[in-house]
């Protein structure tokens, strides 16, 4: 049954306060303007005070509006039909496309019981050896890529969600240019993938009430889905733009600001969409990977800060680079033991190395002598760097760790690159 209610008593921003009661927290409304129906949300409860986040903004909303409570939260469809289909921030197609008719479920839910879970243990490939050989994602995992503006993220990205071995893409856009937009539709119809994919899209333009629709919306479809045994990928870009649209909200609702301005209960919002990452016992699975832009590549910035005590690890971008050192996938020993006789190996010794390298290099920069050894340092760091951490490589793990030999074998002798003989003497280049 519809509750309609007439009294607003103040509008601010995208938000109405209206005096009503019998009302949850979250339940859906319609407030009647002169310019049409706008749908809005119920964000704050204080006893018969409501405050509404209106999707479409508060303009041409007046205090003589009429305002339907719907008695349920916000819904997602939930169907096949979505496959290749791009959605906005409140479920309405945006690709001039017919509207979906099915069943709808219940966004926002909480986080699967622990119980539920099963232990993470199936690595996804992606074809970027800097991820497959150094930082391992896992079926199930939550991973930020931690980056700043410029850095090719979103083209990260897409290629992650190309190349990765889902039986699902779903992507969440968030406060997106038009023209990143339609990069990622391009790339997905040119690579056959976006009959696979569901979209939901949140450009700049749009409010930003839907904004913070955008992770609820993909993690819910992407749970379904996991439920029915699907292997799910839930694409997020960028989680900055969502930490963003909550300050501003907080800020119209005149709450009392925590670090750097932003609300107190910033790591709750963000930890409810970032748990949401599962692998159901006797179903299927759900790993996010979600883009983190550092505003002044600052680390200590409260989104990355509180993102880096929620995820599993994270992945540095910088220079275009995948950063070997301050990037780490937390699970990655959950299967990187599994895959082939000599990975942990490889990856170790060739981060220690490169490690050694950036201190020879040092040397040569403050004018120290060179030694032959330091001379074979700078030789590995120079073709890891061509072969191994460019981005635009694209290798299947096993050709990932040839290649890694293949470097190693070009600077060093086996006996100089502290790996176990029985190990050297099976993979060492001929």
């Amino acid at each position: 049954m519809k509750k309609i209610f007439k009294e607003i008593t103040r509008i601010a921003g995208s938000v109405a306060t209206v005096k009503a009661k019998g009302v949850g927290y979250e339940d859906l409304a319609v407030i009647t303007t002169s310019f049409g129906p706008s749908l809005a949300q119920v964000i704050r409860l204080d006893h018969d005070e409501v405050n509404l986040q209106l999707f479409a903004g508060t303009e041409g909303v007046s205090n003589r509006d009429r305002v339907h409570f719907l008695g349920h939260p916000m819904q997602v469809l939930f169907t096949e039909a979505m496959f290749g289909r791009v959605f906005d921030g409140s479920g309405v197609p945006r690709d001039n496309r017919p509207v979906i008719r099915s069943r709808r479920v219940d966004i926002g839910s909480p986080a699967v019981n622990p119980v539920m879970r099963r232990r993470p243990d199936k690595m996804i490939h992606t074809g970027i050896p800097m991820i497959d050989v150094f930082n391992t994602l896992v079926e199930s995992q939550k991973l930020p890529i931690f980056s700043v503006a410029g850095e090719p993220y979103n083209e990260l990205l897409g290629r992650v969600g190309l190349q990765a071995n889902a039986d699902i893409i779903i992507l969440g856009g968030m406060g997106l240019r038009h023209d990143d937009y339609l990069s990622f539709r391009l790339l997905f119809e040119e690579s056959g993938v976006l009959g696979k994919s569901i979209m939901f899209i949140h450009t700049a333009a749009d409010s930003v009430v839907e904004c913070l629709m955008v992770p609820d919306l993909c993690l819910t479809v992407g749970e379904q889905f996991a439920l029915q045994g699907k292997r799910v990928l839930v694409l997020l870009t960028d989680m900055t733009a969502f930490a963003d649209s909550l300050k501003e909200i907080a800020i119209t609702m005149e709450q009392v600001p925590s670090n750097r301005g932003y609300p107190g209960d910033l790591y709750t919002q963000m930890a409810r969409r970032y748990e949401k990452a599962v692998d159901f016992e006797n179903a299927g699975s759900m790993t996010l990977l979600a883009c983190v832009t550092m505003p002044g590549d600052d680390v200590t910035h409260p989104i990355p800060d509180n993102t880096g005590y929620i995820t599993e690890g994270q992945i540095y971008l910088r220079n275009r680079r995948i950063e070997p050192f301050g990037s780490l996938s937390r699970l990655k020993q959950m299967v990187n033991g599994e895959t082939r006789d000599d990975h942990r190996a490889i990856m170790d010794t060739c981060i220690q190395l490169y490690a050694k390298c950036d201190d020879s290099r040092e040397k040569r920069e403050m004018g120290f002598e060179m030694t032959p050894w330091d001379q074979k340092l700078l030789k590995y760091g120079d073709l890891f760097e061509r072969q191994i951490m460019d981005l635009s490589l694209n290798l299947p793990l096993f050709e990932a760790l040839d290649q890694c030999w293949q470097v190693l074998a070009r600077c060093f002798e086996p006996s100089e690159v502290g790996i176990r003989e029985a190990v050297t003497r099976k993979h060492w280049p001929k």
